[in-house]
């Protein structure tokens, strides 16, 4: 019986910045994604994470707000109203670059933490174009990675904890492509990693 041939995974790094803390009362104001890399049979071949990026700001799909999650992106709902590009307009780009960039793989979306990205994202693509390129399974989550790597619990990890040569140089910003770059390297610089004690 012949061996099933395997899809690589294409690993698109997304950071989102949102004014609450679940979609729906809440909304997604800014996505930024980053091509991290390829995993095939062969292993694992890093990006430049600069090379294919996309970046959107969303109009606001309700009034409710947390001023406290508002004040982290720095943005301004006032001019998102205005200026925000529509949320089916931007999910439907958004979809179609990460179908143009993982032409030939399975797209693989991973997130510092996947959970809070993974939240909104999912749910503003099936809310506003009725699929994901990720599937609905099709997430990964880096500090898990990092984890299950180093035999720590979880709850242990944070990047103050991680050695310094897995971190990216880049600053986390909290603007959500300079966040999505940053964490494509601090991706690659994971799945590139032996765990604790190896050299990089």
């Amino acid at each position: 019986m012949a061996a099933r041939r395997i899809k690589p995974s294409r690993y698109i790094s997304v950071d989102i910045e949102a004014d609450g803390p679940i979609p729906g009362p809440y909304s997604m104001l800014s996505i930024g994604a980053a091509v991290a890399g390829v995993q095939d049979g062969d292993g694992f071949t890093a990006a430049d994470p600069e090379e294919h990026t996309f970046y959107r700001e969303l109009r606001p799909i309700g009034e409710e707000f947390v001023p406290e999650a508002l004040a982290v992106s720095g943005l301004d709902r006032e001019r998102l109203k205005a200026e925000g590009s529509e949320p089916a307009t931007a999910l439907t780009e958004f979809s179609e670059w990460v179908r143009e960039v993982s032409a030939g793989a399975q797209p693989v979306m991973c997130g510092y933490p996947a959970s809070y990205d993974w939240t909104f994202l999912y749910w503003y693509l099936i809310r506003f174009t009725g699929a994901s390129p990720f599937g609905h399974s099709g997430c990964l989550d880096m500090k898990t990675l990092y984890a299950t790597k180093a035999g720590l619990p979880l709850r242990a990890v944070a990047k103050g904890t991680m050695p310094r040569e897995l971190l990216s140089r880049r600053r986390h910003t909290h603007h959500a492509l300079d966040d999505a770059v940053e964490q494509a390297e601090l991706f690659a610089n994971l799945m590139e990693w032996q765990g604790p004690g190896s050299p990089r």
